[in-house]
């Protein structure tokens, strides 16, 4: 797969699974086990209002280097052709630009930045 070949939207995708097994994975370690708790407690990293705050947070603290802000604007600018009912333009496009840089650094198999990216967030959430 070549990065410049897939659209923001597939990279958002890919984004979006890549963080919900990153969350998942944390929960299970913190202990969690049952259903119910384990939804509870995703919701706080994997909704649209986490991640696009996620995003902000990081942008303000100059974590994203120029290409990967490149990639959101092109996860951003994609016009999807429903929005969630909980949520508002605005917010839904920012978690999808998020949600594109994940995918992006999964296709270049940039794990370290994946890494330092979740290392942040978890210090933004409590659980």
């Amino acid at each position: 797969m070549k990065t410049n070949e897939i659209s923001g939207s597939t990279l958002a995708y890919l984004g979006d699974a890549v963080w919900s097994l990153y969350v998942r994975e944390y929960l299970v370690e913190k202990g969690y086990n049952r259903a119910n708790d384990l939804q509870t407690k995703s919701v706080r990293f994997v909704s649209a209002k986490a991640q696009s705050s996620f995003y902000h947070k990081l942008l303000d603290e100059g974590f994203f280097l120029a290409d990967e802000l490149d990639i959101f604007k092109r996860g951003r600018n994609y016009k999807s052709d429903s929005v969630p009912k909980n949520t508002d333009v605005t917010t839904y496009r920012t978690s999808t630009g998020f949600e594109a840089v994940l995918g992006y650094w999964y296709v270049e198999k940039k794990n370290d930045r994946l890494n330092e990216c979740w290392d942040k967030v978890r210090t933004f959430v409590e659980v």
